[in-house]
């Protein structure tokens, strides 16, 4: 992690702000992997904040998605919370085009509804996103989906 803070430390120090979105999402996600969720959290707020400064939106739908996830990690009281930013991610996605971006969301929503007892509700649209691919299914994010469709069933 303090490789990867060093790197954007010196990214940033060029100027550059492209791309940074995305670096900041990285050290989120790791972050919340070592238990440092609000460092997470903090990072994503950053990141969404040069994702408005920038209009660098290519990220926009993944830092929404990993925003819920961080929400969600030893915080049940944040559902409603974790599912708004899952909804803006399956949106940002949808509007952009963006199949995978869409499907790595609706994962997580379906996680969440599946939790909470909607599997009915999680399984219909995640089958929908699943289906609309038709290569690559031996990717992470394809395997996932297909094995929670499989425990929704």
């Amino acid at each position: 992690m303090a490789q990867m803070q060093q790197g954007l430390a010196a990214w940033r120090a060029t100027g550059a702000e492209v791309f940074r979105p995305y670096g900041l999402a990285l050290l989120a996600e790791a972050s919340a992997k070592v238990g440092q969720r609000e460092e997470g959290l903090t990072l994503l707020a950053e990141a969404l904040a040069v994702t408005n400064d920038t209009g660098e939106r290519r990220w926009e739908a993944e830092l929404y998605r990993l925003k819920g996830e961080l929400l969600l990690v030893h915080s049940a009281e944040q559902h409603a919370e974790a599912e708004t930013c899952f909804r803006q991610a399956l949106d940002i996605a949808r509007h952009q085009q963006a199949k995978s971006w869409e499907l790595r969301a609706a994962i997580s929503l379906a996680r969440l509804w599946q939790h909470q007892g909607k599997r009915a509700t999680a399984r219909q649209m995640l089958a929908e996103i699943y289906g609309w691919f038709t290569e690559g299914f031996d990717t992470a994010d394809l395997q996932e989906a297909r094995a929670l469709l499989e425990e929704l069933e």
